[in-house]
């Protein structure tokens, strides 16, 4: 079962009929997420913290299953459904949690300096993936993935470029072991460089990536390292839209020269390559929050409904992964990542120092 999420341009519809071939690997994927989240319960309690998210533990579960077991055909449908369909659900609920306001409050200087710093960097992650020689779509996955905000920022991206399952289950893996290591040792770099409240909340909300992280990173520091950390991070989210909007254009202009460079004529692109329904759906979603359209009671429960879609989703990423594959392309996807971060890092510093922040 090596298919990835498929090509999602508008709303899939599901016959009836169909729905009960979906239950299977609907279930499969459940039990899957299930055991991430009891494994995520466990270290809470015996370490006080989850060192390792269970949307991470879930294509691990998931890839560790797929490894010693060969799942019947009975569960592809389910798995498929969860791996696409569930995970665009998932990236529409995120637009709930920015706001105009939220944006805004950040500073028109920061607010230019966080957009450009997330353009740089994928750049820069790009090209050191292609330099290294990893395919188009896992290097567009890394960067996107280290640019803005690791595992959300990659499942969002997986269904515009098309990406395989076993490239998104890479990309999360090892983008997920350096992100935990960046929460541990970026205090150290903060006490090292003498950093303020504001700068080192800056550099957090800049290269940590989940908010989670963020205020596991900045709390130790102080409330105002907090407060900016996070401000910082929900304008790198923001950043999603933009990003997946421009990968979708340049992926149906790539599939127009192609017919047109095969001798065909070039067809028309229609709307739904351009502007994919999820992405319309998180731009839409974040404009109802800007607009206080979604009571502030709904937004934990969105916020939870997310999260879980997004475990599932990510079960099912695993499922359809042959771990062998992942492990013999891991050295030149670790080196990119690690080369990427650093990269983020010094676009971190070279910004705060740019706008003098104290």
């Amino acid at each position: 079962m090596e298919t990835g999420p498929a090509r999602a341009q508008s709303l899939p519809m599901i016959p009836a009929r169909g729905v009960l071939s979906l239950i299977p690997g609907l279930l499969a994927c459940a039990a899957v997420a299930a055991a991430a989240v009891a494994v995520q319960s466990l270290e809470l309690r015996l370490f006080g913290r989850g060192w390792i998210d269970a949307i991470v533990l879930a294509i691990l579960i998931g890839a560790a299953v797929r490894s010693v077991w060969t799942p019947p055909a009975s569960i592809r449908p389910g798995v498929e459904f969860s791996a696409r369909t569930l995970l665009e659900i998932a990236v529409v609920l995120l637009g709930a949690s920015v706001s105009a306001a939220t944006v805004m409050a950040i500073g028109p200087g920061l607010l230019v300096g966080t957009a450009l710093v997330v353009v740089l960097a994928i750049a820069v992650s790009y090209g050191l993936g292609r330099l290294l020689r990893l395919p188009r779509r896992m290097a567009v996955l890394i960067a996107c993935g280290n640019a803005i905000c690791g595992n959300s920022a990659i499942a969002a991206v997986a269904p515009v470029i098309d990406a395989d399952a076993k490239d998104v289950s890479a990309a999360i893996a090892f983008t997920a072991v350096l992100g935990v290591a960046v929460v541990l040792t970026l205090p150290l770099l903060g006490v090292v460089l003498q950093m303020s409240g504001v700068q080192y909340g800056v550099l957090a909300g800049l290269t940590v990536y989940a908010v989670p992280q963020v205020l596991a990173a900045t709390m130790p520091v102080g409330a105002v390292a907090a407060q900016a950390g996070t401000l910082i991070k929900l304008m790198r989210v923001l950043m999603l839209g933009p990003v997946c909007l421009a990968l979708a254009v340049t992926m149906a202009l790539r599939r127009r020269s192609g017919e047109a460079g095969a001798g065909g004529p070039a067809r028309k692109i229609p709307l739904g390559h351009l502007l994919p329904w999820f992405i319309v759906g998180f731009l839409l979603m974040m404009g109802a929050r800007s607009l206080g359209l979604i009571p502030a009671a709904a937004l934990p429960v969105l916020g939870w409904i997310t999260t879980a879609l997004t475990v599932l989703a990510m079960a099912a990423l695993g499922l359809s992964t042959d771990a062998r594959a992942v492990a013999r392309s891991g050295p030149r996807i670790a080196a990119v990542v690690t080369l990427s971060l650093l990269a983020l890092i010094g676009l971190a510093l070279g910004l705060i120092g740019l706008l003098a922040l104290v």
